[in-house]
C-alpha cells in the first residue's frame, strides 16, 4: 500500500522519504517500533499519512464539483462572454470614431485648409492634409465644397500603402454631408455619422463643418475607415467574431469568412430598437453550431444599424442547476484543512529540512561558519548535527589549506622577485664582461694604430701641396686622408671606451642636465624636422650623479632618436621620480628595432646604421656610464612604431658604483 501511496508524493518528497527509509532501516535494529511505517512518530508516516487522507478526500469532493456543480453555470459564462464581447465591440466603434472627431479637427483648423476650400484649390489641400492623413494613419479623407461637390479625396491604397484621388462627386444626397451644408445641429454638436458603400468597400464616415475666420461656411470634411479595418480590430479586442447589420437586417461587414450558402443565416428580420441584448441567436455555419447575441449601433445618439457577436457554442452541455451555497461550503472547509495540514507540516517537518536546507546551500557558496541551531530528536536532529560535525571539519580543513596556499603564493612571488634580480645581475654580469673584454683588447692596440694612422693622415695632407700630382692620384690621397681620419675618429672612441673614467658624483638637479642636452642638440632636431617635446616637473629632481657623462649618455640617446626618424616625428623626453630613483624617458616615432636586435644593442660595435655612419660604440659606453652610477637602461620598441629608452639612476647611488666595472 505504501508504495502505491508514493506516487502521490513530488520527486523532492519521494527523495527524502527514501533517504529516510534508509536511515531508519538502519536504526530499527537498536529501536524495533521504527519498523512500524504508520507510527506517526515517524518522519515518513508524517508526510504520507496527512496527505494520502486529504487527498482522497478532495479528490472525492472534486468529482462531485466537476460532474454535478461546473457544468451548471457554462452557459450562463458563454452568455455573459457573448454579451461582454458585445459590449467592447459597440466601446471599439465609439473609440473610432472619437479617432475620427479628433483628427477632423486638426485639419479643420490647419491653417490655409479654409481658403484652399474656398478656392477649390485641390492641390493646396493635398499639400496641408497629406501629411496630417500619413502621421495619424488616417485610410480615407473628403473635402466637399458648400454645394456638395468634391473638391479632393484621397484614400489609401493597402497594396501600395499610396493615396489614390478623386474629384469632382456629389455628396450633396448624404445625410451626413446635407445635415452640414444646412448647419444643422444635434443635442451633440454639429459632427455626423454614417455608413456609406464605396467602390472600395463599406466605410464609416464622420463629417465636420469648415468654416473661415469670419465662422462662414465654406465647406465639409469627412474622415472614414473601411468597415473590414474596424471589424478585424474588433474580433482582436472582443476575441469573438462581429457582424454588422443595416437598418433592413441585411449583412453590412463581417470577420466570418463566407459560408456556402452565403450570411443569409445571420440575418435578422425584426426591428433594431426592438432588439434585447440578453438574447441569443442560435445559428448554423460550416456545419457548426454558433450562438449570436444582437444589440443596436448607436453613435453620437444615431442609429447605425446593428451590432452582432458570434461564438461556437458546441461545446456548451446542459447540466442541471444546484444551489452554489453547497459548493462554497464545500470549498472553504477542504481549503481551511489543506491550510492546518500545512501548518502543520511547517512546524513539524519542513522548517527544520529548509533550515537544513539554507544553511546547506551557504556552506555550499563558502560560508563555513553556518550552524544549523537544530536541537530536536530523532532524524532531523541527527541529521542536523551531523552536518554541523560536517561544516566544522570542512572549515578546519578550509583554514589549514588557505594557510598553506597563503605561504605557497608567498614562496613563490620572493622566489621571483629573487630570480628576478639574478637575471638583472646575470645581464649586467654578462655586459660587463664584454666590455672589460673589449676595453683590455683596445687598451693593447690603440697606442700603436693611433700613431701610424696620423703620418698616413698627415703625408696624404702634405703630398699635394709639395708635389704636383695627376688628378687621379689627387682622389686617391683625398680617399686615403678621409678613410684615415674615419678610423682615428673609431680608434679615438675605442681610446674613450678604454678609459673609464671614475664619475665625479655631485648632487644636482636632473632637469639642468637634460636643458644642457636638449639645447646642444637642437640644430639637429630642427634639421632632421622632429619636434621635441618636454615633459619635465616643475620642481627640481635631485640626484647624485656626474653631469658631464650623463650628458654625454644622454647626448648619444637623443642623436639616436633623432637618426631613427629619417621622414621627421615627433621626439619626447620626460622625467619622473620615485621615491628613490629617477627614471629619464627619451621616446621616438621612428622605425624601431627588430626583436632580434634588442638583446645585443648594448654590444660593441655593434650598429643598425648605414655603414660609415656609426661605430656601434655609443650604445656600450652609455651602458657602461650608466652601470657605474648604479643605474640601468631600459628598453621597449615597437617595428614601425618606434622605441623608448628609459635611463633609470638611483637618487643616492651606492658608494661601491663600479661594482660592475671590468
Amino acid at each position: 500500500m505504501l508504495d502505491s501511496l508514493k506516487n502521490t508524493l513530488s520527486p523532492w518528497q519521494r527523495a527524502m522519504a527514501e533517504r529516510l527509509e534508509t536511515q531508519r532501516q538502519r536504526l530499527s535494529g537498536r529501536w524495533p517500533l521504527l519498523r512500524w511505517p504508520l507510527l506517526f512518530g515517524n518522519l515518513r508516516a508524517k508526510l504520507i499519512i496527512p496527505y494520502v487522507l486529504l487527498t482522497m478526500a478532495l479528490a472525492m469532493i472534486g468529482t462531485f464539483v466537476v460532474t454535478v456543480l461546473v457544468t451548471s453555470s457554462v452557459r450562463e459564462r458563454f452568455v455573459n462572454q457573448l454579451l461582454e464581447a458585445s459590449r467592447v465591440a459597440a466601446d471599439g466603434i465609439v473609440r473610432k470614431e472619437r479617432v475620427h472627431l479628433e483628427n477632423l479637427r486638426l485639419m479643420a483648423f490647419t491653417q490655409g485648409v479654409p481658403e484652399a476650400m474656398v478656392n477649390r484649390d485641390s492641390t493646396a489641400l493635398r499639400e496641408l492634409l497629406l501629411p496630417l492623413a500619413l502621421n495619424n494613419h488616417v485610410e480615407v479623407f473628403t473635402a466637399i465644397d458648400p454645394q456638395g461637390r468634391e473638391i479632393l479625396t484621397l484614400a489609401r491604397e493597402p497594396e501600395s500603402n499610396q493615396y489614390a484621388s478623386s474629384e469632382g462627386v456629389d455628396f450633396s444626397g448624404y445625410d451626413l454631408v446635407a445635415n452640414i451644408l444646412r448647419e444643422q445641429q444635434d443635442e451633440i454638436g454639429d459632427k455626423f455619422i454614417g455608413l456609406l458603400s464605396t467602390a472600395r468597400g463599406p466605410y464609416l464616415f464622420t463629417s465636420a463643418p469648415v468654416r473661415d475666420a469670419s465662422s462662414q461656411l465654406v465647406g465639409a470634411l469627412m474622415i472614414g475607415t473601411p468597415l473590414n479595418t474596424i471589424l478585424a480590430d474588433l474580433k482582436t479586442q472582443a476575441l469573438a467574431d462581429v457582424v454588422l447589420l443595416d437598418l433592413a437586417g441585411g449583412v453590412v461587414a463581417t470577420t466570418l469568412p463566407p459560408p456556402d450558402e452565403g450570411y443569409s443565416v445571420l440575418q435578422i428580420s425584426t426591428s433594431s430598437t426592438s432588439l434585447s441584448t440578453s438574447e441569443t441567436h442560435d445559428l448554423q455555419l460550416y456545419n457548426r453550431d454558433f450562438q449570436a447575441v444582437y444589440a443596436p449601433l448607436v453613435v453620437r445618439q444615431q442609429n447605425l444599424g446593428v451590432l452582432g457577436i458570434v461564438l461556437p457554442s458546441n461545446y456548451i452541455t446542459a447540466a442541471a442547476s444546484t444551489n452554489r451555497n453547497w459548493f462554497g461550503i464545500i470549498f472553504t472547509l477542504g481549503t481551511l484543512a489543506v491550510i492546518g495540514v500545512g501548518y502543520f507540516l511547517a512546524q513539524t517537518i519542513a522548517r527544520p529540512i529548509l533550515r537544513l536546507r539554507a544553511v546547506s546551500q551557504a556552506v555550499a557558496a563558502g560560508d563555513l561558519e553556518q550552524h544549523t541551531g537544530l536541537n530536536q530528536t530523532g532524524e532531523i536532529g541527527e541529521l542536523a548535527s551531523a552536518f554541523d560535525r560536517m561544516t566544522l571539519k570542512l572549515r578546519e580543513r578550509t583554514a589549514e589549506a588557505a594557510e598553506l596556499y597563503t605561504e605557497t603564493v608567498q614562496r613563490n612571488k620572493e622566489l621571483a622577485d629573487a630570480n628576478a634580480k639574478l637575471q638583472t645581475a646575470r645581464q649586467q654580469l654578462v655586459q660587463s664582461e664584454k666590455l672589460a673584454a673589449v676595453g683590455q683588447l683596445t687598451a693593447g692596440i690603440v697606442h700603436d694604430v693611433k700613431n701610424p694612422l696620423a703620418i698616413i693622415i698627415g703625408l696624404a695632407d702634405e703630398l699635394p701641396e709639395q708635389s704636383r700630382l695627376d688628378e687621379a692620384t689627387l682622389k686617391s690621397l683625398d680617399m686615403i686622408r678621409d678613410n684615415g681620419r674615419r678610423a682615428n675618429k673609431i680608434v679615438t672612441d675605442l681610446l674613450k671606451f678604454a678609459r673609464e673614467a671614475t664619475p665625479e658624483m655631485n648632487r644636482q638637479d636632473i632637469r639642468e642636465t637634460i636643458e644642457t642636452v636638449l639645447r646642444l642638440t637642437e640644430y639637429l632636431a630642427r634639421k632632421g624636422q622632429v619636434q621635441v617635446i618636454k615633459d619635465v616637473p616643475g620642481v627640481s629632481v635631485m640626484a647624485v650623479y656626474d653631469a658631464a657623462q650623463m650628458e654625454q649618455v644622454f647626448m648619444n640617446l637623443v642623436q639616436n632618436a633623432i637618426q631613427a626618424m629619417p621622414d621627421g616625428g615627433s621626439l619626447r623626453v620626460s622625467v619622473s621620480q620615485a621615491k628613490d630613483a629617477v627614471a629619464i624617458a627619451i621616446q621616438d616615432t621612428g622605425i624601431g628595432i627588430p626583436p632580434k636586435h634588442l638583446s645585443r644593442i648594448f654590444d660593441p660595435f655593434f650598429t643598425t646604421k648605414a655603414p660609415g655612419e656609426g661605430t656601434g660604440l655609443g650604445l656600450s659606453v652609455s651602458y657602461g656610464i650608466v652601470t657605474r652610477h648604479g643605474g640601468r637602461i631600459d628598453v621597449e620598441s615597437t617595428v614601425g612604431q618606434g622605441s623608448t629608452l628609459t635611463v633609470v639612476l638611483p637618487v643616492n647611488p651606492p658608494t661601491t658604483s663600479n661594482q660592475f666595472e671590468g
